[in-house]
């Protein structure tokens, strides 16, 4: 009988091997897509360099305004870090971001009888309606994740004050902007390093 418990002890902990594996790959995947994404974006980040932080801002307010789609405005946060003072990128960007989110929140307000009827909602309403619902807000605002649009729609459902979660999306999206304009300060002074 102990054979089988430890080939079931195996087929237990290879997934997760595999999964940490896969983590990896996605990482490294992520870092060369963002580069790759400055180098083609490049004449649109020189565009917008011109404009410095209102540029920044404009960028982010319509690449959050998306309801669901991936938008590469951490990408141009991330370069302009590069070129211009990475505090007042991050500065610019988060409340930009902050009201493109409402979008989301909005269309939660007014469709709340399509939004509420998906399995997910159930589980982001216990979180959102409780009672650190704008503190879980402001973390989902700051970890990149396709789960955030759906948080701003049950805001939106549950009549979340909608200053209030303004405020929550802006903490968040402020203080990952911030730590995306430094991560371009410093990795562009890196590769200057290693190739110049």
């Amino acid at each position: 009988m102990a054979e089988p418990v430890e080939a079931t002890r195996d087929e237990a902990t290879s997934p997760i091997d595999q999964s940490f594996g896969l983590r990896h790959l996605l990482a490294i995947v992520f870092a060369v897509g963002i580069t790759v994404g400055i180098f083609i974006f490049r004449d649109q980040v020189q565009r917008f360099r011109e404009m410095a932080y209102l540029g920044v801002f404009l960028i982010m307010l319509l690449t959050s305004a998306t309801v669901v789609l991936p938008s590469p405005g951490i990408v141009f946060v991330f370069a302009m870090g590069a070129h211009l003072n990475p505090l007042l990128v991050g500065l610019a960007g988060g409340p930009g971001a902050a009201l493109g989110e409402m979008t989301g929140y909005m269309a939660g307000y007014g469709a709340s009888a399509i939004v509420d009827d998906t399995p997910i909602y159930a589980r982001i309403a216990r979180w959102v309606g409780g009672r650190f619902g704008l503190a879980f807000i402001a973390l989902l605002a700051f970890i990149p994740n396709p789960v955030f649009d759906m948080a701003g729609m049950v805001a939106g459902t549950l009549r979340v004050k909608w200053w209030q979660f303004l405020l929550a999306v802006m903490v968040g999206k402020t203080s990952r902007s911030i730590l995306i304009a430094y991560g371009g300060a410093h990795s562009m002074k890196w590769v200057e390093r290693v190739f110049l």
